[in-house]
């Protein structure tokens, strides 16, 4: 997409501390709110409006994130409606993009690697999300920002995909990781899809693994062990789902900052492969 003016340092891999976000604030850089609740549809932007870092501006996952039509409760939006939609932030290829949540990047994930699809490369998470920015003594604002001109954003078809046919279909050696809860794997709860339980074969690796207590992604060999110790050793035959192609994003964003690779996002995951004549799987095992 070009790089016609100076971005962010460059960092060793997708995430920014708040330190280094501050310290590049007056930069061209778009900062952006994912913050988004399961089952509360309006609790992102009323968490917004209460309190958000400078400069911040909100990005619905309902309403800018997914599409209308597709698999899944939460299927990707048209290009052009993503293209449409990140113009109207201000991104751009002259523009750095930061984006946060406060929980430990679940939902700002989907974007990161959304832009990331689409070859902005310069896009970081604020590691820690918003709590770390308050640990580290940054101000929060109720000011709305004005988004600093039209963005120039064209996106092409989304390309690391795959669909409920491919997941069906994939060879014996093509791994499953599953994002969500163990208790949403193992059939134990499930609070938002009509049917408990688990892709046959899949691995449960709940996105809170690649956390440390403080809501911070794991160092990078922490994260490569985690996946090691599952049998992923790359990310060559790795299929990454969750609920509804959100917090899978979690899990391809933590394979990359291992040196991993990325695997392949099954966008319609459970909500999809659920609603299908497909086989299910409950309990721990695969």
């Amino acid at each position: 997409m070009g790089t016609e003016r100076q971005y962010l340092p460059r960092m060793p891999g997708p995430l920014i501390s708040p330190a280094e976000l501050h310290a590049a604030m007056d930069s061209d850089i778009t900062v952006i709110d994912c913050r988004w609740y399961l089952g509360e549809p309006d609790a992102g932007i009323a968490a917004y409006d209460a309190a958000h870092l400078p400069g911040a501006m909100y990005c619905s996952l309902e309403a800018d994130l997914a599409g209308h039509e597709g698999a899944g409760r939460h299927p990707l939006p048209s290009p052009d409606a993503f293209s449409k939609t990140m113009e109207r932030f201000g991104v751009s290829p002259r523009r750095s993009v930061v984006l946060y949540d406060d929980r430990g990047g679940a939902v700002a994930s989907r974007l990161w690697w959304m832009l990331t699809d689409q070859g902005h490369e310069h896009t970081s998470i604020l590691d820690g999300g918003m709590q770390a920015w308050i640990e580290a003594g940054f101000a929060l604002t109720t000011d709305i920002p004005i988004p600093p001109g039209a963005g120039r954003f064209r996106a092409r078809p989304w390309s690391g995909v795959i669909d409920r046919d491919g997941v069906a279909l994939r060879a014996p050696s093509t791994a499953v990781i599953d994002a969500r809860s163990a208790e949403r794997y193992v059939g134990d709860e499930e609070p938002v899809d009509a049917v408990a339980g688990h892709i046959p074969g899949a691995l449960s690796m709940p996105l809170t693994g690649n956390l440390d207590g403080s809501l911070r992604f794991l160092p990078a060999q922490a994260l490569r062990a985690r996946f090691l110790e599952a049998g992923i050793s790359d990310s060559a035959s790795v299929i990454s789902q969750c609920g509804s192609g959100v917090t899978a994003c979690h899990n391809i964003l933590a394979m990359e900052i291992a040196g991993l690779g990325r695997p392949l996002l099954y966008v319609g995951s459970w909500s999809d492969w659920s609603t299908s004549d497909l086989p299910i799987a409950a309990g721990s095992a695969p």
